[in-house]
């Protein structure tokens, strides 16, 4: 009897996860139309935000999300999904960032290689949606809000700071994408049955807020990218990250064909691919062994 081909077996899924405030766009998204809208600017509604949590010892997401609200409501902004949404549309992104996920897609196509691409992000998920990628990723992990029954935003739905940012690694490894499935992603799945192995994630962040991520996906044999801006502190900052074997590397953010974070991603996909076909080359010999199966030929 002939035996399967490893080559015929599904091709592997490999996850692409970024950070978006300073991975994908320069500064906070709320420091663009948003800002404007009521009336502020970024270094005042910051410095606010960090008094409030510190004198209510309250976590800084949950205190800008709540600051959004209160001041939107102070100058008559409208709390409505779209109206976030509105505001997304006019956050900046990195160069190259519009054409990025198509390419990569077809790269890895060419590969034999399927890519997932998801946002895990302490930014609001409202204005990730109105931004021009919206549609490019597989699921946007950030924060979010609950809505009325005529869609103005009541109370915070999810709240993702830099320790909880960890929790969406484990849905998109084991495949649990709903935030109502808070039982499932805790119980345990063996490596081989999990949908997506920490080895076929890359990595994408900025700074000190993705640490935990970065970290934990290098330990676990994937690979981390930290981005930087061309700002010296910033810089300085992300090569601290290789020093300390945070991160795998270190690419400035130019997404832009031929880039080095354009090179550096292509050569991971095809480590991941040829681990990929190495594994699978050791498991048919393996089967064989065990099974005392003839050679195909």
């Amino acid at each position: 009897m002939k035996r399967q081909n490893p080559s015929n077996k599904e091709k592997p899924i490999v996850a692409l996860i970024y950070d978006f405030d300073g991975t994908l766009s320069p500064g906070n998204m709320q420091e663009y139309a948003f800002i404007q809208a009521i009336g502020t600017n970024k270094e005042e509604f910051w410095a606010e935000n960090n008094q409030l949590a510190e004198a209510q010892d309250a976590d800084p997401v949950l205190t800008y999300m709540f600051m959004m609200m209160r001041k939107a409501m102070g100058k008559g902004v409208s709390l409505k999904r779209e109206s976030f949404q509105k505001f997304g549309a006019s956050v900046p992104l990195f160069k190259g960032v519009e054409h990025w996920f198509d390419r990569i897609d077809a790269y890895a196509e060419s590969r034999g290689i399927i890519i997932e691409h998801y946002i895990n992000s302490s930014g609001l998920k409202e204005m990730i949606e109105g931004t021009v990628i919206a549609g490019k990723f597989k699921q946007i992990y950030a924060c979010s809000y609950m809505y009325s029954v005529d869609g103005v935003a009541q109370w915070p739905a999810v709240a993702v700071n830099f320790t909880t940012k960890t929790q969406f690694l484990f849905r998109i490894n084991k495949g649990v994408e709903s935030m109502k499935e808070i039982h499932k992603v805790n119980e345990f799945v063996k490596e081989s049955d999990r949908r997506v192995p920490f080895s076929r994630m890359i990595y994408f962040g900025d700074g000190e807020t993705d640490i935990p991520c970065m970290k934990l996906v290098k330990q676990q044999g994937g690979h981390s990218i930290a981005i930087h801006h061309s700002k010296s502190n910033v810089k300085d900052i992300t090569q601290k990250l290789i020093k300390d074997e945070r991160v795998n590397f270190v690419c400035k953010a130019d997404y832009s064909e031929g880039k080095e974070i354009d090179q550096v991603v292509k050569t991971i996909l095809d480590k991941i691919k040829a681990d990929y076909e190495f594994n699978n080359l050791m498991l048919s010999h393996k089967e064989k062994a065990l099974t005392n199966a003839p050679d195909a030929d």
